[in-house]
């Protein structure tokens, strides 16, 4: 009979690649708290009308990616595809905007699309998530890529490339759209298919199209930065003046768009060159009209969303994300052996020390193989005559050296040599 696999595009996390993704992760934790953000915990499963509400009726997520069914109520639910719409849909079902003027919130988890499965494109992929509701200082902005900038540094990645951008307010952004519509009709015979239609749905998305054509026709057409207003400019000034403070490097590129259409002036990317053509990092931005859109008061509110495979596929793997160290391994002969052995492995535990044994009675020789390959810093050789003398072989594996030890003292003198 052959055994199950994985459904395809969902991808299994194994030792010691989970080492690394812990890793990530509490460093994500540490660094977020330190800024003032808490945790939040959100279900995978949300009704979709949150995310064709949120995220938008004509993008791709919504048209074409999205996990939904219908349950046995009847209703119409969606495995969440982004983390953002589901963190606005708690605020504002627990009130937390009434509890405080700002909520700092990050949240780490699966996200589910059905796209094409490729290298490092998952259709269950994992994502760091950071919000920050209620400000719409610009100065926000910039704290929150500077921590961003700080986490990606902290884990390791080196020769990143910050790219920012604005892209208008319901003020200023519509006298732009009108524009570029009009610029693309001109063109309209050379456009890809995808973006033919978004002409008419969501124009600012051909800028992110990858077709050649449409690339071509979009380095002629119009920018953002030509029509924003007064405030967005300034808006977009202080941003600049604030990531300059603390000498981050960065580079304004007018024609980049987010794949969202929630999103208002800031815009950001972090880009590398050791993915190639897809050299994205991450990305993020404002959303000062979301939580409104969602029901809730004109509350505004910028953050972004990191791709966990992404990242982890970036980061050495000497970067903090070694094998946790096996302290001593119980070498065990016979059943008296084992006895003690069970007992003393699970004391060193319960006190934080890493411990293993063997309880198969495989031979000296073959434990021994099995502590090397498990890179234990002690074996304890413990045979029946070691416990009628109360005495045991302690063997150092790094330097080759053993020496008789007390078993009546072995868990001092273990977690002695372990401090």
């Amino acid at each position: 009979m052959d055994i199950i696999r994985a459904v395809r595009g969902f991808k299994d996390i194994l030792p010691p690649e989970t080492e690394k993704w812990q890793y990530i992760e509490d460093t994500a934790a540490n660094i977020f708290r330190a800024f003032g953000f808490k945790e939040i915990r959100i279900p995978i499963l949300e009704k979709t009308e949150l995310f064709r509400r949120g995220i938008g009726e004509s993008t791709d997520i919504v048209e074409k990616e999205m996990y939904t069914f219908v349950d046995r109520g009847e209703e119409s639910l969606t495995l969440r595809p982004e983390a953002t719409a589901s963190v606005i849909r708690a605020y504002l079902e627990h009130s937390l905007h009434s509890a405080e003027p700002v909520s700092k919130l990050f949240t780490i988890g699966p996200m589910f699309r059905r796209e094409r499965p490729q290298k490092g494109r998952y259709r269950q992929f994992n994502q760091i998530d950071a919000e920050i509701l209620g400000p719409d200082d610009p100065r926000t902005d910039a704290e929150l890529i500077l921590m961003l900038l700080h986490f990606l540094h902290s884990v390791g990645l080196e020769n990143l490339n910050l790219e920012i951008n604005s892209l208008g307010c319901e003020r200023c952004r519509p006298a732009f759209r009108e524009a570029i519509v009009s610029f693309l009709r001109g063109g309209k015979n050379e456009l890809c298919e995808d973006c033919l239609r978004r002409i008419s749905t969501n124009p600012l998305r051909i800028f992110d199209c990858k077709v050649d054509t449409c690339r071509q026709i979009i380095a002629r057409a119009p920018l953002m930065t030509e029509f924003i207003c007064t405030d967005c400019r300034e808006h977009f000034l202080i941003l600049q003046e604030g990531l300059r403070l603390f000498n981050v490097a960065y580079t304004v590129n007018a024609r980049m768009v987010r794949g969202l259409d929630y999103y208002t002036r800031t815009t950001f990317e972090v880009t590398t060159e050791s993915l190639g053509a897809q050299n994205a990092v991450l990305g993020g931005g404002r959303y000062d009209h979301l939580v409104k859109d969602l029901g809730g008061p004109d509350i505004p509110g910028i953050g972004f969303a990191i791709g966990l495979e992404r990242l982890a596929s970036l980061i050495p793997d000497h970067n903090g994300t070694a094998s946790p160290i096996l302290h001593l391994y119980i070498a065990a002969l016979g059943n008296a052996a084992l006895t003690t052995a069970f007992l003393l492995t699970n004391r060193l535990r319960l006190k934080g020390i890493h411990a293993e044994t063997d309880y198969s009675g495989r031979s000296l020789k073959s434990q021994m193989k099995r502590a090397d390959k498990l890179k234990s810093t002690f074996v304890l050789i413990l045979g029946e005559k070691e416990i009628n003398a109360k005495r045991a072989l302690l063997r150092n594996m790094k330097s080759s050296s053993q020496e008789e030890v007390a078993l009546d003292d072995i868990e001092n003198i273990i977690t002695n040599l372990t401090r």
